[in-house]
């Protein structure tokens, strides 16, 4: 079991560190998003709409659309909230698209914001489940996931006095050290890391494991929800097939979006107009979010009501609170544990922080295998053991620093890369996985502590220097988010300047272990041979 847990641990240690941090980091993804596109601030003293100013602001998109896309099978238009937002409207037709944002007081078109071309938060998200690396990549993620479940079954049972030596940590001691900060974060994080790792996996269970699904439902692109339709176990909302295509020019939109404002609990943020070829046009009213931070539900769905856009007939029903005999209600309770979409900010903040602390335990198992192994080295490599232990000790140094000083490079590349560089959220991406690479060429040329202490100096300097970069490629900086009430970009650059803090701090206790253990060796040695004389 011993050897099970130490190569399932090593294998996959490596990229788990980095699918760890980048997972941690994609908790805030809408923050680092709305910081990477530079978004023009609005001012202070938003106000929230009132009823009536959201229905004008309705009542003009209609007029502009009714205008530009009068046939289009499909209007889509987003209300504002809050003072100062526009209202988003598009539309698809044969013709083509018309996608705009109007002023919600007087419908006028709005230029588009200045915003930087950015894959922004989605990136760290998309590397997480898929290394940026497509299908291969996906599949990837799942198998050294899997082998990260057989590695925490296998260090409980092979550590039997891990809850013991949770309470112990012996700070000074080379490899007692490594191995007492491994079991305490281990220990710590342990019911979180069953959790996330499980939910993970059963997040894809159909990509996963397609094959019981494909018997049953077959291969077509509509098999998937075929099966989720009878999941639920709830009747879908038909329209009259025999019924002929019409228009919604004379629907009265604003009646019908205070009917369904009053059977849903939150704000309408959303109309969608449907007019199929065949059957009759439907308009469906969506409602906002609850707020994740104000409700004790684990799963906060947002509801819609369906209406009959000729003779407004109310079609569906906002949906009743679900019965515990569906069996689609675990589902998204597996989703809402792994992607922290319940708690509000209190409960992304648990998840950072853990994520953190599971990444070092992931970290301090990898380092203490080199150490431990080369303290017993047996020259198991022959001629080759040299450099395989020196492999071990770069990526190790590449799995931690390397990803994070990655993570941190792809915010600088966002401000630095040139904004009319073409698929420029492309070479944002390519800037990550450069230095990363970078980051494992440095460990190879250099001494394994001088490639950690140069890389997390490196990643200090670079996280505390991240305001002030932001400040001389954009005029924004965390003062004038702070005055605006930006608390989003201001967590951005406040978050990164404590982390980097710490890893300072860090570099900073390496370095003097390091000169501890430089003073201690002669004394050790004298000590040897006085012994020897006597």
């Amino acid at each position: 079991m011993s050897w099970l847990h130490t190569w399932c641990g090593l294998v996959c240690g490596w990229l788990l560190c980095a699918i760890f941090l980048t997972g941690s980091i994609s908790v805030f993804r809408e923050p680092v998003t709305l910081w990477m596109q530079a978004v023009p601030l609005e001012g202070s003293g938003q106000q929230p709409l009132s009823l009536n100013e959201r229905l004008q602001a309705l009542r003009l998109a209609e007029q502009h659309l009714s205008k530009t896309a009068p046939d289009a099978g499909i209007w889509r238009i987003g209300l504002p909230l809050q003072t100062g937002e526009g209202v988003k409207v598009f539309a698809r037709s044969l013709d083509g698209k018309v996608q705009a944002s109007l002023h919600g007081l007087t419908g006028q078109v709005l230029p588009e914001p200045a915003l930087r071309q950015t894959e922004g938060g989605r990136h760290f998200m998309s590397f997480h489940y898929s290394l940026q690396g497509g299908i291969a990549g996906f599949w990837v993620v799942g198998l050294v996931s899997m082998c990260m479940m057989v590695a925490l079954v296998s260090g409980v049972i092979v550590h039997r006095r891990i809850f013991q030596d949770f309470f112990t940590f012996r700070p000074g001691k080379g490899q007692r050290s490594w191995l007492d900060a491994h079991n305490a974060s281990a220990v710590l994080t342990l019911p979180f890391l069953f959790m996330i790792v499980y939910t993970g996996l059963a997040h894809f269970y159909t990509s996963y494991m397609p094959w019981p699904l494909q018997s049953l439902y077959g291969q077509e692109r509509s098999a998937y929800s075929r099966y989720e339709s009878e999941l639920k176990a709830r009747p879908e909302v038909k329209a009259a097939s025999d019924a002929p295509a019409v228009t919604v020019a004379g629907a009265d939109l604003v009646g019908l979006a205070q009917q369904a404002q009053s059977l849903l609990a939150q704000p309408v943020v959303e109309v969608l107009v449907q007019r199929p070829e065949h059957g009759r046009a439907t308009v469906r009213f969506m409602e906002g979010k609850p707020d994740t931070a104000a409700t004790r539900q684990m799963v906060n769905v947002a509801n819609s009501a369906t209406f009959d856009a000729v003779d407004g007939q109310l079609l569906q029903l906002p949906a009743s609170p679900p019965s515990s005999s569906f069996a689609s209600d675990t589902y998204p309770v597996i989703s809402a544990l792994h992607l922290v979409t319940f708690g509000g900010w209190t409960m992304k903040w648990l998840y950072f922080v853990l994520g953190l602390i599971g990444t070092a335990m992931i970290a301090s198992g990898s380092i203490l295998f080199a150490v431990k192994r080369r303290a017993k080295s047996g020259n198991e490599w022959g001629v080759a053991t040299h450099f395989m232990y020196r492999c071990i000790d770069a990526l190790n140094v590449a799995a931690l620093a390397g990803s994070a000083l990655a993570s941190i490079a792809y915010l600088y590349g966002n401000r630095l890369l040139p904004l009319a560089l073409e698929l420029r959220s492309g070479w944002e991406i390519r800037v990550f996985f450069a230095v990363w690479a970078l980051s494992l060429l440095h460990a190879l040329l250099r001494t394994t502590y001088k490639a950690w202490r140069e890389q997390l100096c490196a990643l200090a300097l670079l996280c505390l220097g991240l305001p002030l970069l932001n400040a001389m490629t954009t005029g924004q900086h965390l003062l004038l988010y702070l005055a605006q009430g930006d608390g989003r970009q201001a967590g951005v650059e406040l978050t990164c300047m404590g982390l980097g803090l710490l890893v300072a701090w860090g570099a900073w206790r390496h370095e003097k272990s390091r000169l501890g253990k430089s003073v201690r060796q002669p004394r050790a040695a004298r000590g040897a041979i006085s012994g020897g004389l006597t």
